[in-house]
Parts: C-alpha cells; structure tokens; sequence
C-alpha cells in the first residue's frame, strides 16, 4: 500500500451517527475523513436518549462508553393515563447477564460529549451546511455549501438525519410526510417532582387515547448532585402546519402542553404543571417510504435516520446510526486489504446493514397490524390499551437491543471465508 494516495472520506452531519462513523474512519490510516456539520458548534437537540446493551458493544469498539452515564431503566411501569393504574412491568433482561450496565436513559448531551471527545481535533468543520451534492462519474462527489464553497471527496456519508439533504440530493420523489405525532421533551430537576407519587419512582409510561406521557430518570445520582428528570408528552392528533418540514426542538407554551393532558391522571398534570415556563421543545415527527438500497452511486452511503426513516419507532436510532458507521469502516478496511475498490466496501455495508433494516420495518408491520385489528374490534378502552401495551411488548426485539456487532462482523468474515 506503500504510495497509495488516501481516499477522501466527506461525512454529511455531526449528530451520533456522524460523530461515532467519524472516530471509526478516522482509525483507517489510508482515509481522509472530514466531518462537515451545518450548525456553527456542537449541538444536540432533545432530552434524552435510550441506551441498551447494543449501543455499550458499539460504545466499547468506538473508545466512548466511559463519558456516558444516565438514570436506570431497571424496571418499567406501563399505566393508564386517566387512572394511573399500572398495567406492565417490564424487567428489562439486558440488566443482567448480557451487560452489567443495563439499560440506561441518559441525556443526549453526554453521549455527544463522550464521542467528541474521541473525533480528533480539526476533522469537523462547523458552519457548513451541504445544499447540494454532484456525482463527478468516477471522479468522487462534488459537495456544494450555503456559504458558496465547495469539497471534492471520493466517499459521501449522509449521516444527517431524517431531513437529510443527502437523501433528498439521491432519490429526489422521497417525500416525508407529517406523522400527526408532536413530542413536547423537557428535562427538570428531580428534586421539583419530588413531593408527586409515583413520578419519579421507575421509568413509566402512561398511556391515553391520544397521546402518552414518559418519564424517565437521565442522571447517575451518584454523580450528579442535581439530578434531571425527563418528561416527554407525546400527542398523536396534531394539525399539520402547511409548508413546514422540520418542526425540531421549538420552544412549546405550558398553556399548549397541558392542554394534551388536561384529562390525565392528576400527578401527571401536577408533573407538566412543575416546568417552568420556557422550557418546553417541541419536536414534530416525520416519515417517509422505506428505501429500495441505503448505497447510491457507488460511493454515497447513507447511515441511520437517513437510510431509514423509521421516526424513532424503537428509541435506538442513535445506536443503529453508530453501528452503520462501525460497519462501514470495517468493509472499507476490509476491501482495502483486498485490494478492492471502495464501491464493494459499499456493497458489503449495503448488503449487512439493509436487511437489518427490513427485518425492523417487518417488526412494525405486525405491530400495525395488530394495532389496527384491535381498533376495529375493540371499542372498550380498557380492553384495548391492555391489547395495546402487549402489541407494544410484543415481540422478541433481541436482534435489536442485544446486537452484537462485532460478531454481525465476525460472521460475515466467516461466511467470506467458507464461500471463498
């Protein structure tokens, strides 16, 4: 390999995803990796993110797992919104043998934290926001900025997000449409939920008509002497707003979220009732068709949220968009060794990480499905939200949240080796 000019590597978005596929290129001594990430410094939008033994095996492989810590999700409680009445608990089976450090939620801020800390210095550029890509046939991809500049790079990864630009540039009929379903995220200190039963005690869902309330602890206590709480209400019937597409971490009115729990449980109320006003986000959900293939023009990649617009089903999003640029470098350090082209380190990424991807959307059919099936049988409330925290449960989600991708990795080396 000795003389052999380094590939350039242009990753599209500075979130998880972009973050965790930039430390793992950035360890491949033949890439150029530069991360061009549109806001003008690190930011993270939301409250809190979900970690599960998944996302520690990719955590571990990319140096960043240290940096984070969160609030156990040990135990979670499924409720009644009008009644408070518990319906499920659910031990998670990750906090035992599979991983010590269980299940966690923890805020979004210290996973950023913790792989910022493992990009090397001078590889992302901030304030660059791609407006436009150009396919130079055989001679790389030409990235276009808002401030009118431009980069060359033989590989593109779109790792920006949902709304990706990327995406847009590659499959211009993809259209993303509003879901209905706003979340409203907030993260307070613990100590003002205190003196309500039952808020701060356990993980809990409460589950109503329209809409659902989630809380969750994001801080370790043992560390952190003011813990946060998280609260997110999440409502189902919002009015779509014309022309607007992105509708992402905008300040919310308490007027506006309590009215979505005004006929809830009255800890509930007493909970959105203890933010103070300001500090509520709204965040509008968005989807849109499943893709065809996730690799385009045979050097563009797209990872997480923009190769799967899933709008968070399985509150993993940020793990599978780390496990995506893992994979990824391993098939380029893999073809590298071969001395194979890149456009096959692609077509290995595409051919592990796409059925992946299908197995999850096969998941959420069935959920539908039976969601759906119940909706036309079911008129008792009751009944029917017991019937749908099962259809929530249901399911084994181990090739989710007990994924191992090391071994997905390992296994493909041997099925290589016996094909070969």
């Amino acid at each position: 390999m000795v003389g052999q000019a380094l590939t350039s590597v242009a990753i599209v978005g500075g979130g998880p995803g972009g973050l965790g596929t930039a430390i793992a290129l950035s360890e491949l001594p033949f890439l150029k990796v530069t991360l061009y990430e549109k806001n003008t410094e690190p930011r993270e939008a939301g409250a809190g993110i979900s970690l599960s033994t998944n996302a520690w095996r990719v955590l571990d492989l990319l140096g960043a797992s240290d940096g984070v810590k969160g609030g156990s999700k040990s135990n979670t409680h499924q409720r009644n919104a009008y009644t408070g009445k518990v319906l499920n608990v659910t031990q998670h089976p990750e906090n035992s043998a599979a991983d010590s450090r269980g299940a966690i939620r923890a805020r979004r801020t210290r996973l950023q934290s913790a792989l910022l800390s493992r990009v090397p210095d001078g590889l992302i550029q901030f304030d660059k926001k791609v407006v436009s890509l150009e396919n130079l046939s055989g001679q790389g991809v030409r990235l276009v900025f808002q401030d009118q500049t431009e980069a060359i790079a033989d590989i593109v990864v779109g790792a920006d997000g949902l709304h990706s630009v990327v995406r847009k540039v590659l499959l211009p009929d993809h259209k993303l449409h509003f879901t209905g379903n706003s979340a409203f995220r907030v993260l307070v200190p613990k100590s003002r939920l205190g003196h309500i039963p039952d808020i701060t005690t356990t993980t809990s869902w409460w589950w109503g008509e329209a809409g659902h309330v989630y809380l969750s602890d994001v801080d370790d206590e043992e560390e952190t002497k003011d813990p946060r709480f998280e609260i997110t209400v999440r409502s189902y019937r919002e009015p779509e707003i014309p022309g607007k597409t992105v509708f992402w971490g905008i300040p919310a009115t308490n007027e506006k979220v309590g009215s979505r729990v005004e006929k809830f449980d009255q800890r509930i109320r007493d909970a959105v009732s203890a933010v103070a006003e300001g500090e509520w986000r709204e965040f509008a959900t968005f989807a849109g068709p499943r893709l065809d293939k996730i690799t385009h023009w045979d050097k563009v990649a797209l990872i997480g949220d923009a190769s799967h617009p899933l709008s968070g089903a399985f509150g993993s999003g940020a793990t599978f968009a780390m496990e995506d640029g893992w994979i990824l470098a391993r098939a380029l350090e893999f073809t590298r060794f071969a001395s194979h082209p890149a456009r096959d380190a692609l077509e290995i990424f595409e051919q592990i990480r796409a059925p992946y991807y299908a197995k999850m959307y096969e998941h959420l059919d069935e959920v539908r499905d039976k969601t759906q099936q119940l909706q036309s049988q079911e008129k008792d409330f009751d009944v029917f939200l017991q019937a749908k925290i099962d259809s929530f449960l249901y399911g084994d989600k181990d090739f989710i949240y007990q994924n191992d991708i090391k071994k997905v990795w390992d296994d493909y080396l041997v099925a290589e080796q016996t094909r070969l």
